[in-house]
């Protein structure tokens, strides 16, 4: 049931390529960039990670189905959702918060995307329907298809994979906590998306994700404990599971308005980490998405009882900004937010998201930030954000964007099998796992374009060598660009190109 109405809402989708750039009169400002494309291509990308039966609609035409026995191992229906990054491993951890991500931005800023807002839903809903089908047995969740060893092995098309396409799961006797509760938020956020234009997935999407977060909740565990040998050192979870446990309560109290959620949270925020002092927000640490999330409660809705979260997010917003006493960031030379070596533009998507929906809460509530003796405007949120976009779009010291396909210059060997290797329409031949190498090794331009990918980004020194053996630089990711969609709808919006 849940397909055909997933596929009814498909038929709705009308290709839309790349974005022209539009100028409106009353929008005097200019912008060094064109948002509006950036968009465009930013959703596109997620196209290039499909696993699965490709519909007649698909827009990057050198990908093919794959993947198409995906669960068979295990007598299930895995096939679909996304290829994490640049291999051919499904990994659910990734894949949910990149849902959740991808929900967030249309959450907050859909009204403002037009052409965009349908692929937008339309990107969610290719990972939902995959969701809905890793959660469909109670009490356990498939989270991971694929032999990442096996598969790292091998150089070669996702059309192409002879690798075990192994299956694995967490269950009450070898839980998940963080895998499961992000999966729950996942669900849970996808719902608000899906709630006005089609209901009945919208209840479908809610009601899964209350029976997943109870299954989350009841049978805690570290998914990086039960399934180390299987998810580690790939996706790891460091921060453990209890900011996931806060980060899916937050999303069920916010689409379910149940006060069930709302007691849970104020019964059990501190122990699962709301005054936490990190400042990372990614897959994996989910606290201060949590803290920002549980910020509109109070700021917007006026729940008093949920104050202490535009503290803990005011905290986090001091840590960040230059200038304040509290500032523990550390940014490049050229100006960019520095979190570490392997795959640092997702920190600086994500943040830049928060910056630009916490600015959106303040606004709302007329409210500002109070660093010591420093005060934070909304604006300075957004401008902070709006710079952090514009260096991964070119303006930085090498005058390259980070974005694929954007820009006059771009990464042009990201480390991705199946754009560095020949379609299948240019090669129809199996390239063999092996062979693939001599491509991933040399020198050459990636024959397909990957359309909107953003790498892992440049070092602390702003160096990026284009190489694509280099995965902490050059490889994309699906969690790199969800957040990012939220932010170019604001940007694209705010100087007139929407």
């Amino acid at each position: 049931m849940a397909i055909t109405i997933f596929l009814f809402l498909l038929s709705f989708v009308t290709p839309v390529f790349l974005a022209k750039p539009t100028h409106h009169a009353h929008h005097p400002r200019f912008a060094s960039h064109n948002y509006r494309d950036a968009l465009a291509k930013s959703i596109l990308y997620f196209e290039g990670q499909r696993s699965g039966k490709l519909p007649s609609s698909q827009r990057i035409t050198w990908r093919k189905d794959s993947g198409l026995s995906d669960g068979k191992a295990m007598g299930v229906d895995l096939v679909g959702g996304y290829y994490d990054a640049g291999d051919n491993v499904k990994f659910g951890f990734p894949m949910a918060f990149t849902t959740t991500m991808l929900s967030w931005s249309v959450i907050e800023f859909g009204g403002l995307m037009k052409g965009e807002l349908l692929n937008a839903k339309q990107a969610i809903g290719w990972a939902t329907e995959y969701l809905l089908k890793a959660t469909a047995h109670p009490d356990t969740i498939y989270v991971q298809v694929g032999d990442a060893g096996s598969d790292h092995s091998c150089w070669e098309r996702p059309e192409d994979m002879d690798t075990p396409r192994s299956v694995y799961k967490i269950d009450k006797n070898t839980p998940g906590t963080e895998v499961a509760a992000e999966t729950a938020a996942a669900l849970a956020a996808a719902s608000l998306v899906f709630r006005k234009c089609n209901p009945s997935y919208s209840k479908i999407l809610i009601k899964r994700a209350i029976r997943v977060f109870a299954f989350a909740d009841k049978y805690r565990g570290s998914y990086s404990n039960g399934l180390r040998k299987v998810v580690c050192p790939y996706y790891c979870s460091v921060s453990g599971y209890e900011d996931e446990l806060l980060w899916g309560a937050a999303w069920l109290h916010r689409a379910t308005k149940n006060p069930t959620y709302l007691n849970y949270i104020q019964r059990n925020g501190q122990t699962l980490g709301a005054a936490e002092t990190d400042n990372t927000f990614g897959w994996d640490n989910k606290h201060v998405g949590a803290r920002i999330l549980l910020s509109k409660s109070f700021l917007v809705q006026k729940l008093q009882t949920l104050h202490d979260y535009k503290s803990h997010a005011d905290n986090y917003i001091c840590s960040l900004i230059p200038g304040t006493p509290a500032s523990q960031a550390q940014y490049t030379p050229g100006g960019l937010l520095f979190k570490m070596d392997d795959s640092n533009m997702q920190y600086v998507t994500s943040t830049s998201f928060l910056l630009v929906t916490y600015a959106k809460y303040l606004t709302s509530a007329r409210m500002v930030v109070k660093c010591g003796g420093v005060v934070i405007t909304p604006k300075r949120l957004r401008n902070v954000a709006k710079k952090q976009v514009d260096y991964l779009l070119g303006d930085n010291p090498l005058k390259m964007s980070f974005m694929v396909g954007y820009g006059a210059r771009y990464p042009q060997r990201i480390h991705h099998r199946g754009s560095s290797l020949p379609s299948v329409a240019n090669h129809p031949a199996k390239i063999q796992c092996r062979d693939g190498f001599s491509v991933m090794n040399s020198q050459s331009p990636n024959p397909n374009v990957l359309v909107g990918a953003v790498v892992g980004g440049p070092d602390e020194h702003d160096r990026f060598p284009d190489e694509r053996s280099d995965y902490e630089q050059s490889e994309p990711a699906t969690y790199i660009n969800a957040p990012l969609v939220g932010t170019l709808t604001y940007l694209a919006h705010s100087f007139g190109q929407l």
